[in-house]
C-alpha cells in the first residue's frame, strides 16, 4: 500500500509553516505601505533611508508614522500569537515554548530582512515591542518603561532603543520561560547590529535629537 502524502497542516508541517508565516508577517512593509496609501514620498528615499516609522515621522506627516508603528508592532505580535493559538488547540507537545519563540524571532528577522522589498527592511523597535507584548504584556510594559525613560532624559530615540533592546533579556529572565529568554537575547543582539551606524553617531556626537530642529 502506497504512503499517503503529510498535509501540509499536520502536525508535522504546522511548526515549520508557523515560523515561515511569521518571517513573512514579519516582511509587510508598513512604512512602505501606509506612506503609498498617503500618496507620500517612499521613507528609503529621505532621511537615514530606513523604511521604518522614525524615518516616516521625518515626512513631517505625525498620522503616517503612528499607524507605520502600530502596523509594525501588530504583525510581531500576530505572528506570536497565532503561534500561541496553535499551542492552545494543539497541545505544547505539538508546538512548543520554543517553537513559538522562533515564531516571533522570524518575525523580526522578516521585519530586517524583508523578502518583499529586497531583503533591505527596518531596524526592528516597534516589531520588536509587537513582540514582546505577544510574550507578555508585562515584558512590553517594562520595556517601553525603559525606553521612554531614556527618551525623556536623553531625547535620543536610537540611545533609548539600544537601552531597551539590552534591558529586554533581563526583564525576560524573571518574566519568561527559556527559550523566549534565548530569543529575546537573539532579538536584542539583532536590534543592536541594525542600529550600528547611530551607535557610530551617539560615540561621535554626531546623533539627531528628536523634538529639536536641525
Amino acid at each position: 500500500m502506497a504512503d499517503v502524502p503529510t498535509p501540509l497542516l499536520s502536525p508535522d508541517f504546522l511548526p515549520i509553516l508557523l515560523i515561515l508565516a511569521g518571517y513573512l508577517l514579519g516582511s509587510l512593509p508598513f512604512a512602505i505601505i501606509i506612506t503609498r496609501l498617503f500618496g507620500m514620498a517612499d521613507p528609503r528615499s529621505y532621511g537615514s533611508g530606513n523604511p521604518g516609522a522614525t524615518n516616516v515621522l521625518r515626512s513631517g506627516n505625525k498620522l503616517a508614522a503612528v499607524l507605520t508603528l502600530l502596523g509594525d508592532a501588530a504583525k510581531g505580535w500576530l505572528a506570536v500569537w497565532l503561534a500561541q493559538h496553535f499551542a492552545a488547540s494543539l497541545g505544547e507537545l505539538t508546538i512548543t515554548p520554543g517553537i513559538i519563540a522562533a515564531t516571533g524571532f522570524a518575525a523580526l528577522l522578516g521585519h530586517a530582512f524583508p523578502i518583499f522589498i529586497g531583503f533591505k527592511g527596518g531596524k526592528g523597535v516597534a516589531t520588536a515591542a509587537g513582540i514582546f507584548l505577544g510574550f507578555s504584556v508585562w515584558l512590553a510594559l517594562a520595556c517601553v518603561a525603559a525606553w521612554l525613560t531614556v527618551a525623556l532624559i536623553t531625547r535620543y530615540s536610537s540611545l533609548a532603543a539600544i537601552c531597551a533592546a539590552l534591558a529586554a533579556p533581563l526583564f525576560a529572565w524573571w518574566l519568561l520561560d527559556l527559550p523566549q529568554t534565548v530569543a529575546l537575547a537573539g532579538m536584542s543582539l539583532l536590534v543592536l547590529w541594525r542600529h550600528q551606524q547611530n551607535i557610530r553617531n551617539l560615540l561621535a556626537g554626531t546623533e539627531s535629537r528628536f523634538g529639536r530642529k536641525k
